[in-house]
């Protein structure tokens, strides 16, 4: 059986079952291609950015220079938190400290959504891919064996043909979550080590701005 009989054949519920498989593998490796490239630009960026901050004899031009080497902008959003709320607002009430802590967190929160795009999908694809490609195996198998009972006298070759037929749908399943599963495994750990790095940046950041009596 080749891929579009697998797609084409079959009573409604196979071909539904056929036709998410694909829409599964086909998004997941959408995710998985766009995440390879992410995370690369992401870990040399941040680590360059920062370096490159701290180099700076001061605070002036900071965004346009790590804007320059952090290339997936990672660092932005938190450089754009430091600069002092609006007065007469919310936003600006509480002590220098505690304002930053808001604006960071806020900023932080943002950087980290965009490490962790697509990661949800991986995991979803990975858990219940095997189990979409078990319903149309048992779905098929059922209607194998009903239509072979009709038939009178069985013999192997009559029960083998249907029944690997159907069997194809667990082995598609299989195929689908496998790279979702060490996609969002090795994705993990690598945005792990990009979080730690943002934490760490925004915690510097406070402790450079906020006053000393604040800290």
């Amino acid at each position: 059986m080749n891929a579009l009989d697998l797609l084409t054949a079959g009573d409604a519920l196979h071909r539904l079952v056929a036709w998410l498989l694909l829409a599964m593998s086909v998004a997941s490796w959408a995710v998985i291609l766009y995440k390879l490239w992410l995370l690369r630009r992401a870990g040399r960026g941040v680590a360059r950015g920062v370096a490159a901050f701290w180099q700076l004899p001061a605070l002036d031009g900071a965004a346009q220079r790590v804007a320059a080497v952090d290339r997936a902008g990672l660092l932005a959003p938190l450089l754009a938190a430091t600069a002092a709320p609006a007065g007469g607002t919310l936003a600006g009430a509480g002590t220098r400290s505690q304002q930053l802590t808001r604006t960071l967190r806020g900023a932080l929160q943002l950087s980290l959504g965009r490490l962790q795009f697509g990661q949800v999908l991986l995991a979803t694809v990975g858990a219940t891919a095997p189990f979409v490609g078990l319903l149309g195996t048992v779905w098929g198998i059922y209607h194998a064996l009903a239509e072979i009972s009709s038939a009178g006298q069985l013999t192997i070759a009559q029960v083998a043909g249907p029944v690997g037929e159907a069997l194809v749908m667990t082995a598609a399943g299989l195929a689908v979550a496998i790279p979702a599963v060490l996609a969002y495994n090795w994705f993990g750990r690598s945005i792990a080590g990009i979080e730690a790095a943002l934490e760490g940046f925004a915690r510097d950041l406070r402790d450079l701005l906020a006053p000393p009596e604040e800290r």
